[in-house]
């Protein structure tokens, strides 16, 4: 495994952001939502989700997530991707969201 610096690590921006709105993503490939985030001081912003295995739309409202705020957007279907949800894949590698354990703030860095 190629190992990083701290300074690598600061690079990457992780915060904090509260799921407000789920949609169905149809035009995407593999099945999908489309997620709406509040991350407080960063804005309110979207980005598509392979995560239909674990979660309903119903589940994930309200749920704060972990998301890297500073990669460029990206065009999936035709749906423009702001943010990169954060996840690890289980035993039969559908993706597990990355949360936070007890509330926090929406914006708050990761460290």
């Amino acid at each position: 495994m190629e190992q990083i610096t701290w300074a690598d690590f600061e690079k990457v921006a992780l915060h904090a952001g509260t799921i407000i709105e789920v949609l169905d993503f149809p035009e995407a490939r593999k099945p999908a939502f489309k997620v709406k985030v509040d991350f407080g001081e960063f804005g309110i912003k979207w980005s598509s989700a392979q995560i239909t295995k674990h979660y309903s739309k119903e589940d994930l409202t309200g749920k704060q997530i972990i998301g890297v705020l500073n990669f460029p957007v990206k065009q999936i279907a035709n749906f423009m991707s702001e943010f990169l949800v954060t996840g690890v894949a289980d035993g039969n590698g559908d993706i597990v969201l990355a949360t936070v354990e007890r509330p926090v703030p929406n914006g708050t860095k990761l460290i």
